[in-house]
């Protein structure tokens, strides 16, 4: 169990919040049958509590603003007896006091970056998740990092994949950066199994992440520029910006921007337009 901490502004918020989305609903709505004496609109207290499971008396302390512990499921049953939206269940949680939730099955959309991605051209741009799956990206990506269908998730394609590391200008530096921001994610979110999954599996099959890990480094600030060796295009340099999605801060787009003076953006152009790319770029060994 969590406890909100007490913060009067906050559970005066949270309870308002939480009557103004019960008002919005109707029980009909619900599949609820409805008196025909009914007078107030919106779900009652005790209808609400029915649908998440929790007894009448103690949903309304909560909605009456009290200082009471709430546990992260009850708080997921809340937010779906209310009919939340994903941004209104996080802004719930943060009311609450709890790290906000993962998205439920079938809510890890990433729509709202798809036509980003694409009119990024020819610049490379990705959607990756908390996770580092590898969500979306477009033509420039896939050709500037080494990336094929099989490329499911960017860390495990970094360290089992040699063409995909080998695309860096410093291989090590990279894998150690990658480790270090990595195990940062974890502690996010450190109650996901999953995040040990990928560990488990990746310490198994490769050895340099293994010794890595092994390390303990940490790194809070994600890398700003990218310096790859491309084997047709040559040096390709940028500084990246991240992206997060709206009402879903797990979702993230990694927009790479060709750094001024390097020629990349030329390079890339060529690249993509599978012209001929000059000698005088130099770099092209691997």
């Amino acid at each position: 169990m969590r406890s909100h901490g007490g913060n009067a502004r906050h559970l005066e918020e949270l309870s308002q919040f939480l009557r103004s989305r019960r008002a919005r609903l109707s029980p009909g709505d619900l599949g609820l049958t409805v008196s025909s004496r009914r007078r107030t609109p919106g779900l009652r207290r005790e209808e609400v509590a029915v649908l998440a499971g929790v007894g009448t008396s103690w949903y309304t302390w909560l909605e009456q603003g009290r200082d009471i512990n709430v546990s992260e499921s009850v708080a997921r049953a809340i937010g779906r007896a209310l009919r939340l939206s994903p941004s209104e269940r996080t802004y719930m949680f943060r009311l609450l006091g709890i790290r906000p939730p993962l998205p439920e099955s079938g809510e890890r959309r990433h729509g709202e970056f798809a036509s980003v991605v694409q009119e990024w051209m020819p610049s490379p741009a990705l959607v990756l998740d908390e996770f580092w799956n590898l969500l979306d990206c477009n033509k420039a990506a896939r050709e500037v990092f080494g990336l094929s269908d099989s490329d499911k998730n960017m860390l495990v394609s970094f360290f089992v994949n040699e063409e995909h590391q080998g695309r860096y200008v410093d291989p090590r530096a990279q894998a150690r950066l990658a480790v270090a921001q990595f195990r940062t994610d974890i502690a996010q979110y450190h109650q996901d199994p999953r995040f040990f999954e990928i560990v488990d599996d990746l310490r198994l099959r490769s050895e340099l992440f293994a010794t890595l890990w092994h390390g303990h480094e940490v790194q809070q600030v994600a890398n700003k520029d990218k310096h790859l060796l491309h084997p047709r295009a040559g040096r390709l340099s940028f500084s990246t910006l991240p992206v997060q999605m709206s009402g879903n801060e797990r979702i993230r787009m990694i927009l790479c921007i060709p750094k001024a003076g390097t020629g990349t953006r030329d390079r890339l152009v060529s690249l993509l337009h599978e012209q001929p790319v000059l000698a005088a770029v130099g770099g092209c060994a691997r």
